[in-house]
């Protein structure tokens, strides 16, 4: 288990985490998500006590982490920069944890662990080859080799398949879950890319700014997002945020366009309402809205749609099959079908803030 405690962290005036509070469950595969310079690669140092924080406290299975260097907290870092040995072969890098005292194996069982890793990440015929003549996505699973061959009461992973091409890297994903399920290792698992984070967390935590915003599984990230920009993040196509006003029967969103959405908010609140394109459908029950086709995209076996809707400007994205979309041209009418209950409602964005989620009423 990890818990983080009050962690801050400055480099000068930077403030890189600001009163973190995270705890990752005992064989749990955590996904901390976040974009660049929001201190997840800080977060994972301190844990590994390659980085002090200024204050707070970091505790690894109990034990308090205050004063133990990194070589006795018994946990093993996956770098993105690789920060593998450039004058050995692949091999040796994968061998050398298992050549440090204390985790020394005898050369035929470090042999056999290190066969069993190599095939599992697709770098057997690499094994002889020095790691300067990889590229960079070869380079990448040997780091991640090296922290997979040796036992550890934590995984910390930054990054590990951003250099991986699409086809791999989804490969890959499968593979780390099945490690995870069978090794029952504390994993925390950094990255920008949503897709890997609901793909592979058994929970997702959200940073922004050195601070943990929300934690949860995928299914309460996903449906009960604290903020607009936690619903930004995930999603491909992004979450539609159409501006509207509470009345007394729902929200008038710009336009004209009437939404069944009943907010715990006064009448006249500046309000965001939230649709994902993946419950918006041209056809089905549920409540009606009518526009016209903007532009269509194909996305192989189904096509995103943009609609303009009412009398005005505002636009909305949808995932639609192919076939139901595959005729439809710009300036076509369209009628669109969304269920009230997948409707999400948020404050307005301020300049200061993300606007947060309103809790609505059935």
């Amino acid at each position: 288990m990890i818990t983080l405690s009050g962690i801050r962290k400055a480099y000068g005036r930077t403030v890189a985490l600001d009163e973190l509070e995270l705890e990752v469950g005992e064989g749990e595969f955590f996904c901390l998500l976040g974009p660049s310079g929001a201190g997840k690669t800080t977060t994972l140092k301190t844990i590994a006590g390659l980085e002090q924080p200024d204050s707070g406290t970091v505790v690894l299975d109990g034990e308090d982490m205050r004063g133990v260097e990194p070589y006795d907290r018994g946990v093993a870092m996956c770098f993105e920069s690789y920060a593998l040995y450039p004058h050995r072969s692949a091999y040796d890098n994968l061998a050398s944890p298992l050549r440090s005292p204390r985790h020394r194996l005898p050369a035929d069982e470090a042999r056999q662990r290190i066969g069993a890793v190599a095939e599992l990440l697709g770098i057997s015929a690499l094994l002889d080859r020095p790691v300067g003549q990889l590229s960079n996505g070869q380079r990448q699973r040997v780091a991640l080799g090296r922290v997979l061959v040796r036992p550890a009461r934590a995984f910390l992973l930054d990054e590990p398949l951003s250099h991986l091409d699409a086809k791999l890297r989804q490969q890959m994903r499968a593979e780390l879950k099945a490690i995870g399920a069978v090794q029952h290792t504390t994993t925390l698992y950094v990255t920008h890319d949503s897709v890997e984070a609901l793909a592979l967390g058994d929970r997702i935590g959200v940073i922004r700014q050195g601070r943990i915003v929300q934690t949860g599984t995928r299914e309460e990230i996903w449906y009960t997002p604290y903020d607009t920009e936690v619903a930004r993040a995930f999603g491909r196509p992004r979450i539609n945020l159409l501006p509207g006003v509470v009345t007394e029967s729902g929200v008038r969103a710009d336009g004209g366009v009437e939404l069944p959405v009943r907010a715990s908010a006064a009448p006249g609140t500046d309000v965001l309402v939230g649709l994902r394109p993946r419950d918006i459908a041209l056809r089905g029950d549920g409540h009606e809205l009518t526009g016209t086709v903007y532009v269509t995209e194909v996305l192989g076996r189904s096509v995103e749609v943009t609609v303009r809707l009412g009398t005005g400007e505002q636009r909305v994205s949808l995932v639609a099959p192919r076939a139901d979309a595959a005729r439809l041209r710009a300036d076509d009418p369209v009628r669109l079908a969304v269920r009230p209950e997948n409707l999400l409602l948020f404050e307005a964005d301020r300049p200061e803030r993300p606007g947060r989620r309103i809790e609505t009423r059935s």
